[in-house]
């Protein structure tokens, strides 16, 4: 299969599959506000689905969805003189009534409805002569801010035709990118990003499929050479559009990685190359994992995330380890592998979170896989994925020659929001972690 063809069906596979059912929440919702405020039961009129799903860049397992609701301009006089926690108590009550089962709160901007694998964040909003929308804050005593949500959603539409439909295309790999990597960066920021980069060239303005292997690596080049700032403007709007988090460091690592996959292109590496980019979503080579099977004397017990929960990265989460062995100073693993000092025998590894940016509580899971021959010779590559026991810690011993990976998943509602890994690299008569 060429790489356009292989790129097509990558596209193929982060489609949302649960339209309708989204459509469905939507409709709910809209229809209980409308009881609520006019006394009708539509389930479209008055409302804008927004953020990615508004857009068209969202991706299979889309876990946080936006919508506004439209207030009656004769309700601004009853909110606009510090109404706005009022409004937000009001719209929840609404959807709580008519359903009365489902978790409903308020917060510091939005009604928040969540379901079982999803949640739609509902915003009360007054349309304004130009377009606009002015929403309320909570914080502080409470505020009116302006939103242009409309704008974004024109200028997304418009600026795809512009460059041969490329635009959403990208912006959906860079969202499977975020997901495989955990770079806990905003939808409306990748977004951003991505107009950017194809405002940036004309490149790709007649190219499809067939180039989106060269598309990829000059785009992670591009991020990677962005300067850090705490915000860019979003397309359309030129409204802010707040960094929560470095991405330029992950980006250079994704451009080395698209070096190496377009290397392989042709080989029977090419497909596992992309998909160290982009994820289990990309195609992998069926004949080659069935032959691969087949040659193995080793147990295949590798498990994997997303078969188990909805990935939709939104935060950050940071891993180290703590190497420490009799009669020696402990030791960051992070330092050591930032100086090239690799792992002696008979090392305990303590493996902790470092930092983390998620709000509220969130479950824990950790993944040990063991990797290379030596690994495979004893039937114990593991890769198992187990809840952590409550100290957000794993302490794991050396045991064998190899690269080996740790990584962490941080888990809200079913959905992980954040992931992180750290690699352990174990030299000849050393030892890694075998529990």
């Amino acid at each position: 299969m060429g790489i356009g063809e292989v790129f097509k069906e990558f596209l193929g596979n982060l489609a949302v599959d649960n339209a309708q059912s989204i459509s469905d929440r939507y409709g709910e919702i809209t229809c209980a506000l409308n009881k609520a405020f006019r006394d009708t039961e539509s389930k479209t009129a008055n409302t804008l689905q927004v953020g990615s799903y508004g857009r068209w860049t969202a991706i299979k397992g889309i876990s946080d969805l936006d919508m506004l609701y439209i207030m009656p301009q004769g309700e601004w006089e009853t909110y606009k003189d510090g109404g706005q926690a009022k409004l937000l108590s009001d719209a929840a009550a609404a959807i709580r009534t008519r359903y009365p089962k489902t978790d409903i709160g308020v917060d510091r901007l939005i009604v928040r409805i969540r379901y079982s694998n999803f949640h739609v964040e509902a915003q009360p909003v007054f349309k304004l002569a130009d377009g606009s929308f002015r929403y309320p804050d909570t914080y502080q005593g409470g505020s009116w801010k302006i939103t242009k949500p409309s704008e974004e959603i024109s200028a997304m539409s418009e600026f795809d035709q512009q460059k041969n439909r490329n635009l959403r295309r990208l912006c959906r790999m860079a969202r499977a990118w975020k997901n495989k990597h955990g770079v806990g960066i905003g939808g409306l920021l990748i977004d951003t990003l991505s107009h950017k980069f194809l405002q940036s060239t004309s490149e790709y303005d007649d190219k499809s499929y067939l180039y989106y292997d060269l598309m990829s690596r000059d785009f992670f080049q591009y991020l990677s050479q962005l300067p850090k700032q705490d915000y860019f403007m979003a397309l359309g709007s030129g409204q802010r559009v707040k960094v929560k988090a470095n991405f330029q460091k992950k980006a250079s690592k994704a451009y080395d990685l698209c070096l190496k996959a377009i290397a392989a292109e042709g080989t029977d590496k090419q497909n596992d190359k992309w998909r160290a980019v982009f994820g289990r979503r990309f195609p992998a080579p069926a004949k080659i994992e069935k032959s691969a099977l087949a040659e193995s004397r080793f147990r295949d017990t590798e498990e994997f995330i997303e078969n188990s929960f909805v990935v939709d990265i939104r935060n950050n989460i940071s891993i180290d380890c703590e190497v420490t062995q009799d009669g020696f100073r402990p030791a960051s693993l992070r330092d050591m592998l930032t100086k090239r000092v690799f792992l002696q025998p008979r090392k305990r590894l303590h493996f902790s979170i470092s930092a983390t940016d998620i709000p509220g509580q969130f479950g824990l899971f950790w993944k040990v896989l063991n990797r290379g021959p030596e690994a495979e010779k004893r039937d114990m590559i593991r890769g198992q994925i187990v809840a952590d026991k409550g100290h957000r810690e794993l302490v794991e011993h050396t045991s064998f020659k190899g690269d080996h990976v740790v990584e962490c998943y941080a888990v809200q509602h079913g959905v992980v929001v954040a992931t992180d890994r750290i690699h352990v690299p174990i030299t000849s008569n050393s030892e890694d972690a075998d529990g």
